[in-house]
């Protein structure tokens, strides 16, 4: 079964795959236009109401508590704050590929979505996804580095991985709190597109953040032991579980800071 990452399939079943907003994109960091009124942007993680980990059969994904505005993100570009639902990775089988979006047609291995949305206009997740200003999802980098201290801080992620090897399945992961996947700097680059796995939605204001968090190899290669299939199905490794850049289409990528 070769059918599960084939991005270039897509548009047969989602057409808008070809659409004027698709991402992710090349971020080519000198046509960037710097953009003074862009706020900083404010990123409120202060209660983990992470309540579990699973394996959705294209990347791990750990679900969010979204009742409330406590694990939100507001200013950069945006009036409302939007609502932390849920993150998950992508990434590759080695450094050189992984991320979604490059940087001057440069790769990270991996790259982290923080999925948000726009609670005080729409009234569910769902509503808000076929909206085209209803999700804003955070995009960080992740680089490998040698050094001890450099990797993800909280080993309590990667340990999880291992409870959700397999497509579709659930472990309960609570109280954590995913500012510890947040760059220090928080200088971004920011643009209209979309979903990066179908059903492709047109609804995303992305914030890519400029700083990458680093991982250890030891972490990186946990992500890598994950599966694409299910328990009873012959094993295929989920590595290479990205969308490559879209076109541009005319549209303006801004920069929170001057190059």
């Amino acid at each position: 079964n070769l059918n599960h990452w084939r991005p270039s399939e897509w548009h047969k079943s989602y057409p808008i795959a070809q659409g004027n907003r698709q991402s992710p994109i090349d971020i080519v960091s000198a046509r960037a236009v710097y953009d003074p009124n862009l706020k900083p942007l404010i990123i409120s993680y202060e209660s983990c109401t992470s309540l579990n980990i699973s394996n959705n059969g294209h990347s791990v994904m750990v679900e969010f508590e979204d009742t409330d505005d406590k694990t939100a993100i507001s200013g950069g570009p945006f009036e409302n704050p939007f609502r932390l639902k849920q993150f998950h990775f992508h990434w590759g089988t080695k450094h050189s590929q992984g991320s979604e979006h490059t940087i001057d047609g440069k790769s990270f291995p991996c790259e982290l979505h923080l999925v948000h949305w726009n609670a005080r206009k729409y009234a569910t997740f769902g509503e808000a996804a076929a909206a085209p200003d209803g999700l804003a999802v955070v995009g960080v980098f992740l680089e490998v580095r040698i050094t001890k201290i450099a990797s993800l801080h909280d080993e309590k992620l990667t340990d999880a991985l291992y409870m959700v090897k397999f497509k579709g399945t659930k472990a309960q992961f609570r109280s954590f709190n995913p500012k510890c996947l947040l760059p220090l700097n928080l200088d971004y680059w920011t643009y209209l597109g979309s979903l990066t796995t179908p059903p492709l939605n047109e609804s995303v204001t992305w914030i890519v953040l400029k700083e990458p968090i680093r991982i250890s190899e030891k972490q990186m290669e946990k992500f890598r032991m994950l599966l694409f299939t299910s328990e009873e199905d012959q094993r295929i490794q989920m590595v290479n579980n990205f969308r490559p850049p879209q076109p541009l289409k005319g549209r303006v990528v801004r920069a929170s800071f001057k190059a």
